[in-house]
């Protein structure tokens, strides 16, 4: 299916912004896709965009959008269709989406939606989106149950697997987890007909390999960028680059961090073409030939690093971990009250982070973007104050010891999961919450083990979730660090 079909589905029939440019508009654009695709593809299309958009809708909820969308097409796109149809057919839809019940997928905001009229009801419906899931539950079926469920039944295997796939990645770019969607249809398709050969479909399998990764890294970088905007991703980037690396200096690592968040930025929005696999390779290039030099790991990666394997080498720098032995780094100068209160201080704060994560290559990413947050807070209102200089005074020394010992547990966490073997390090949990409260049950330890492990197992990663890991990082911060702590020291 063409990246530009589902473009206009997205914008047409979900898109508030779509709305503003014109009944007309709308009207010409759905009723020349629908006659340009044939009812099917339109259809799979609409699956596509509608699962995206309301994540967590059930399939029939899903089922039943898209019939109304297909329905009005129909009605509204035949020559000689009478030209107010579409409007008249539009607003009659989001009229049922108010009704009670409503036969649509159901959202919070509809209540207050349904209070307002016309176009004004219909733009307010169109912008409403589910949050995005933030880890992929759908699991492939295997080869036989594949074959089984198409064969029994070919429309309704398509319509089911574009809803479950479409709502697992609906942070990454449209036109990525469209191609990938259908090809893993047309792959079914093509190896069940023939008979079932099961090394068609282990082959295929891993043709489409690179579109699978895509996907998923797609979706998880995008995911950061809704959740975090363009300014935390950047740092995001600064302290990934320099637990990885932490013998490059900053303004190479912060010249990738820009470029990897501008990258995100204009591709995670990009509905018109597939651009995020074309700028993903540049800046692979750009990584190689800074990184490269710098760190053996960057260099085993880039080696595959020809014209057609750039997303290969990016998803062996994406995978890397912490460095395992972080070199002896001296101290660094701390930025200065004038550092943080001018016009630069962006970059004075991104400096300052860049050398912490080089010191605390294990400590997870959530707990610096909590410190970070909390620390913008702090700056904001010091430097707003009409003596920023006794503002700093008072509260930036409160901070430097909780900050670093926050920074010291999940380095020393974080450390211990990623070098010893699970049990061991459940174990060595053991041991320490012993010492610590010796008097406590063991009911009481094991469920403190079972609940930091479960923390590590998920977060003492590169490119952990960060919706979670963030909750569980404030949750864990709350009882240690106040408000008024947690900034730079």
């Amino acid at each position: 299916m063409k990246a530009a079909t589902l473009t206009i589905l997205l914008l047409t029939l979900f898109s508030s912004h779509a709305m503003h440019r014109g009944r007309d508009y709308m009207r010409d654009k759905v009723c020349g896709e629908f006659k340009s695709l044939g009812k099917d593809k339109f259809r799979a299309g609409a699956i596509i965009a509608s699962s995206r958009k309301y994540s967590n809708a059930t399939f029939e909820e899903i089922l039943n959008v898209v019939s109304e969308i297909v329905s009005i097409a129909e009605k509204c796109c035949p020559e000689g269709a009478d030209p107010e149809c579409y409007e008249k057919e539009s607003l009659a839809l989001s009229n049922r989406s108010c009704s009670d019940p409503s036969p649509f997928p159901k959202h919070s905001g509809i209540a207050g939606c349904c209070l307002a009229e016309g176009l004004e009801r219909k733009l307010c419906l169109a912008a409403l989106k589910h949050p995005a899931r933030e880890i992929p539950v759908y699991v492939e079926p295997s080869f036989p149950e594949a074959c089984n469920a198409f064969q029994n039944d070919p429309q309704g295997f398509q319509d089911r697997y574009l809803y479950e796939y479409s709502r697992d990645y609906s942070s990454a770019p449209l036109p990525v987890v469209a191609a990938s969607a259908m090809n893993y249809v047309s792959m079914v398709a093509g190896c069940c007909q023939t008979g079932g050969n099961r090394f068609c479909f282990l082959s295929q399998k891993f043709l489409r390999r690179p579109l699978v990764m895509l996907t998923l890294m797609s979706n998880k970088m995008c995911a950061h960028y809704e959740l975090l905007g363009k300014e935390k991703t950047k740092l995001g980037y600064i302290i990934k680059f320099a637990q990885k690396s932490p013998n490059a200096n900053f303004q190479d690592v912060l010249a990738l961090a820009t470029d990897a968040s501008e990258m995100v930025s204009r591709s995670c929005s990009d509905t018109f073409n597939s651009t995020f696999e074309a700028e993903l390779s540049e800046h692979t290039t750009k990584i190689c030939n800074t990184l490269s030099t710098k760190d053996e790991r960057f260099r085993d990666c880039c080696k595959c690093c020809d014209s057609t394997n750039k997303m290969r080498a990016y998803f062996c720098i994406y995978s890397l971990q912490w460095t395992s032995s972080p070199p002896q780094l001296p101290d660094f100068q701390k930025p200065s009250d004038e550092d943080l209160c001018n016009e630069n201080r962006t970059q004075a704060k991104e400096h300052y982070f860049f050398e912490i994560a080089r010191r605390y290559t294990h400590a997870p990413e959530a707990l610096f973007t909590a410190i970070y947050e909390s620390s913008e807070n702090i700056v904001s209102s010091c430097c707003s104050d009409s003596d920023p200089t006794a503002c700093f005074a008072l509260k930036r020394p409160k901070a430097r010891e909780q900050i670093f010992d926050l920074l010291e547990k999940g380095n020393e966490l974080c450390s211990q999961y990623t070098n010893l073997q699970f049990t061991e390090f459940k174990e060595k949990l053991r041991e320490n919450y012993r010492k610590m409260i010796p008097n406590s049950a063991e009911d009481v330890v094991s469920g403190l083990v079972e609940q930091r492990s479960s923390f590590a197992s998920t977060c003492c990663l590169l490119n952990a979730p960060p919706v979670y890991c963030g909750l569980k990082v404030k949750s864990g911060v709350s009882h240690t660090c106040s408000h008024d702590i947690c900034l730079l020291h």
